[in-house]
Parts: structure tokens; C-alpha cells; sequence
């Protein structure tokens, strides 16, 4: 029975800031590398037979991060499918002084909504970035499930929650309210079809 195992990166300088990082290459800060250490210590019992990351630094850190960890090392594939989503104009900026600015409920709606991007060039809804994460997860990441194989991905908050969604059936009701933790392994049991057996979270 093949794992998926789904983690967010550790926390990033931004994360620490307060700020809308997207697709900003932000680095980890010392807490993050730490908390990728803790993850691979979680998984250490795990076999990894292929990794999958973002193009952005605090995805990938994390990633190497864990396998240090766990003293092994795996075939890693990088894609910007896996990237975080973009913020837009809202990139940078600390996100309280942007509620003070443009108003809570106008924030919130950008942050939290499924469909509706923040201003700006580039700004994707959550929508948006599912349309780009989900493609890319069943063509290549299922097909390595398909071949049995355990998988390992490590990304964002959002591209990690488009994917949870779509393996746990959420609406777009429920993914809003669904927060994954900074380098908090999702480990699920899946047919070689895809089809979810199992959940842990560690």
C-alpha cells in the first residue's frame, strides 16, 4: 500500500513577519530548519522511494531538511506547479497593516475566499491554484503512487490544501477553514488507483 506524505515547509522569514509571501523566494528561518529536523524524526520509520518540491527555497530547504533527518537520500523532482500561491500587489506586505489599510472583511475575502485572486499581477484565487497544483499532482505524483511507490511532497500552505481537497472531498466550504501547520507531516494510505485508505497526521 503506497504513502503519500503531504508537508508544508517549515517557517519562512515571512511567516515569522507576519507577511504574504507567495511566490517570493523567501528563506527558513532557524525555527523552520528545526522543525523540518522534527519532521524527519516523525518519519524516520517511513520508506521515501521519490520527493517532490516547489521552485522556492523554503519548500526545498525543508525537504532536505527531512532527508538529512532521516539520513537518506531520494530522487527529488521540482516543479513551480507545487509553488505557493501568488499573492499579487499583496506580496510583501505584513498583513495587518494591509487589513488596516483596505479593511478586515476585504482581506479576509482575498486570504480566504476560493475564488477570488488578490489584486494585482499574478494573483491567484485558490481556484486558480489548484487548476495549476492538481494537473501536475495526478499526472505525475499519482503515477508514482500507481507504480507503488511512497511519495514525499513538500510544499505550501496552498498548493498542499488544493491537493488535501481534492483527496478528502472537501467543498469549497470546507477547504477555507482548513490550515495546515508548518512541517506537520499528512500521511495518507492510498490504493495504487489513488484512492484514500488511510489518514494519520504526526
Amino acid at each position: 500500500m503506497p504513502k503519500l506524505i503531504l508537508v508544508r515547509h517549515g517557517q519562512s522569514l515571512w511567516n515569522l513577519e507576519d507577511r504574504f509571501t507567495g511566490w517570493v523566494d523567501v528563506p527558513l528561518t532557524e525555527l523552520g530548519q528545526e522543525e523540518a529536523q522534527a519532521a524527519g524524526k516523525k518519519l524516520a520509520a517511513t520508506k521515501i522511494d521519490v520527493a517532490y518540491t516547489s521552485n522556492l527555497q523554503r519548500a526545498q530547504k525543508t525537504l532536505e531538511g527531512i532527508l538529512a533527518s532521516m539520513g537518506v537520500q531520494v530522487p527529488t523532482i521540482k516543479d513551480e506547479a507545487l509553488n505557493e500561491r501568488h499573492y499579487g500587489d499583496l506580496q510583501g506586505l505584513n498583513k495587518a497593516q494591509t487589513a488596516e489599510k483596505f479593511g478586515a472583511d476585504q482581506v479576509k475575502i482575498w486570504r480566504r475566499s476560493y475564488n477570488v485572486p488578490p489584486p494585482g499581477k499574478g494573483g491567484e484565487s485558490l481556484e486558480m491554484t489548484a487548476a495549476r497544483t492538481l494537473p501536475f499532482f495526478q499526472r505525475c505524483i499519482l503515477g508514482d503512487i500507481a507504480q507503488g511507490k511512497n511519495v514525499l511532497v513538500v510544499a505550501h500552505g496552498n498548493s498542499n490544501r488544493s491537493i488535501v481537497m481534492d483527496l478528502d472531498g472537501l467543498t469549497e466550504e470546507q477547504v477555507l477553514e482548513l490550515n495546515l501547520g508548518t512541517a506537520v507531516p499528512v500521511v495518507y494510505d492510498l490504493s495504487e488507483k489513488g484512492e484514500v485508505l488511510g489518514k494519520e497526521i504526526l
